[in-house]
């Protein structure tokens, strides 16, 4: 396949993966935060199923299989339990830019455990992304603890999942990477999760479904995003510019956040736009600063 096609299906994957913010939040309130977003994962399994399709396991390393699966489950749950759990369309996207600080935290985490090189950057990318988050958090009153305290304890589950969410895709990373042996398990993972998900659903009380147009539409859309979206990357990744997709997956914070508030109908302020910016480059920062060390 020619690298500029491949390329392009890689920032198709990025634009569809923005899209999920805003998707999961709207089947959450048809189909309830546990139902809706085990709907999510089965219907995204099975487009993997016939777009990546179901690898032949004992093939893959053992460590691989049991966390990968481990840790991509784990994040999954959080990602889409922490979004089916807000109160509001503002508040989803606010927890989902809590979920973007995985990018810093895995240059960090590959810093500390594969030793990384990295330069001086690193630091004020890191300070940038936090600083964003606060900024984003704080709401009109700016980098103001208070407003950031109300917020997170208006919805501390919510807000807490994004926040953990964060750090398992960012172990996910930097141990997969070691162990998979470049293994793609991403059809078994979402199957596992599919079926977590449902069992969750079985044993503890459900809102009832309530079934709309809408919600089916965006259950259909968010399916084909999560699905064609790691089909798509994976395309990217093997046979396009990786330094191009890398560069454009740390804008996901600002194109997230521009199509949830046109799905949710979310009228977002100029401080979030500030901190929104402020976690993109400061991730941008972070990862600029292992390409800027003079070999």
């Amino acid at each position: 396949m020619p690298q500029k096609r491949a390329t392009l299906i890689g920032l198709i994957a990025i634009l569809l993966w923005s899209t999920i913010v805003g998707l999961i939040k709207t089947v959450s309130e048809g189909f309830g935060p546990v139902g809706g977003a085990a709907l999510i994962y089965s219907a995204s399994a099975v487009v993997l199923l016939f777009s990546v399709g179901l690898p032949t396991l004992r093939r893959f390393p053992r460590r691989y299989l049991l966390f990968g699966s481990v840790l991509f489950v784990c994040y999954e749950l959080c990602l889409s339990l922490s979004l089916g759990f807000t109160h509001s369309g503002r508040q989803a996207i606010e927890v989902g830019m809590v979920n973007y600080l995985w990018p810093s935290m895995t240059i960090v985490l590959a810093v500390i455990v594969n030793r990384q090189k990295t330069s001086p950057l690193i630091i004020p990318g890191v300070l940038l992304a936090v600083a964003g988050i606060c900024r984003v958090l704080g709401g009109d009153q700016g980098f103001s603890f208070s407003e950031i305290t109300r917020n997170v304890m208006d919805n501390p589950l919510s807000y807490g999942l994004a926040f953990s969410g964060a750090v398992i895709w960012a172990v996910y990373c930097v141990v997969t990477r070691k162990i998979a042996d470049g293994s793609n398990g991403i059809t078994l993972f979402f199957i596992l999760t599919a079926l977590t998900l449902w069992l969750k659903f079985l044993l503890s009380p459900q809102p009832p479904f309530h079934l709309s147009v809408a919600a089916w539409s965006s259950l259909a859309l968010a399916a084909v995003a999560m699905g064609f979206g790691y089909a798509a990357w994976n395309v990217g990744i093997l046979h396009g510019n990786v330094t191009v997709l890398a560069a454009a997956s740390y804008f996901i914070p600002i194109i997230s956040s521009l199509l949830a508030a046109f799905i949710l109908r979310s009228h977002l302020t100029t401080s979030f736009w500030q901190g929104t910016a402020m976690v993109s480059f400061g991730s941008l920062l972070c990862w600029w600063s292992t390409r800027a060390v003079k070999p």
